[in-house]
């Protein structure tokens, strides 16, 4: 296997465990709390985030930068969790992971940094579709009042695009290592849920094996091995090309719904889905040609290596999601 379709293989993994997170999430709350679950995974995922840290060659500290950037994202990335968690309580995991997926149109609206002069509209219209979207999957068999787990996955898609562009801007212009990051907001994570969860720690020791495994899957793989493999498959591809792929997580989350969690996918859900799909990779598209040109066109850019790069506040929405963990 070429090193190219080596780094395609390990990037649509990534979108595989992602997409395969919400039925985990849904299946691990039908046993315990949600903060509960919440607790293991940032516990187990610092636990593995400390010992990766402390198994590489080089510098272990946390510098200053790193825990600057890290409480304030720690604390909006709990948010994320928190309100993302409770809605694939209440909802499909299909309908879940489609939902999410507008954090993809909703950060440009927020991170305007690398669209001067307001994004194209075109991108609206994407923006159009996608709402559109939203109303069809809310609709499940028929046109409805739409479901609690609905709304709340749209108030996530919301918190999560405020989280990641306060990523883009934390980091900006600064040395921050990814992992080290991330290590910071685990541990903030597992502070902020240890006191509100300390009674029911009886529970979880106690839980079933199916239900560990299902922490841990969520832990380890959809955030410590995602987070990792995410970092070595972007450094090694085009940002365009691993937004591509990573941009399959809906449709894995659909998928993994709809094969082993046994829900149903109606005609509007049906159709709800493809226009999602096709409104976010549109936006996506319209919103990285808007980036690109303004780097080209922006007094600030350099020649490296016989290529355009952009400005050093300059950060793709690929980098930016690299430093939020799952």
């Amino acid at each position: 296997m070429s090193d190219a379709r080596r780094t395609d293989a390990v990037l649509l993994l990534v979108a595989l465990v992602w997409g395969s997170s919400y039925l985990s999430a849904q299946t691990a709350t039908a046993a315990l709390p949600v903060l509960t679950v919440l607790l293991a995974r940032y516990a187990l995922s610092l636990l593995a985030c400390a010992g990766v840290i402390a198994g590489r060659r080089g510098p272990r500290r946390v510098r200053r930068d790193e825990w600057r950037a890290g409480l304030p994202l720690g604390l909006t990335q709990a948010a994320v969790l928190v309100v993302e968690t409770y809605g694939v309580a209440h909802t499909t995991a299909a309908n879940a992971g489609l939902i999410i997926s507008l954090t993809i149109v909703l950060t440009p609206l927020l991170d305007r940094s690398g669209h001067p002069g307001g994004l194209p509209g075109s991108f609206y219209a994407a923006a159009g579709v996608c709402v559109l979207a939203v109303g069809l999957l809310m609709s499940g068999n028929g046109f409805h009042a739409p479901r609690l787990g609905d709304v709340l996955m749209l108030a996530a898609a919301g918190v999560r695009a405020v989280h990641v562009a306060l990523v883009g801007r934390l980091t900006a212009r600064r040395s921050v290592r990814p992992l080290h990051l991330t290590a910071v907001q685990t541990a903030v994570g597992t502070a902020l849920f240890l006191p509100v969860t300390a009674a029911d720690l009886p529970g979880l020791v106690r839980a079933p094996g199916a239900t560990w495994a299902q922490l841990l899957y969520l832990a380890l793989f959809c955030s410590v091995f995602a987070f990792l493999a995410q970092t070595w498959a972007v450094q090694r591809t085009s940002a365009s090309r691993a937004s591509l792929l990573l941009g399959t997580e809906p449709v894995w989350a659909a998928v993994v719904g709809i094969a082993l969690g046994g829900e149903h996918l109606t005609a509007l859900t049906a159709l709800g889905a493809a226009l999602m799909v096709a409104g976010t990779y549109w936006g996506q598209a319209v919103e990285r040609a808007h980036r690109a040109r303004a780097v080209r066109e922006a007094p600030g850019r350099r020649v490296e290596d016989g290529a355009l790069r952009p400005p050093a506040a300059d950060t793709s929405s690929v980098h930016q999601e690299t430093a939020a963990p799952r």
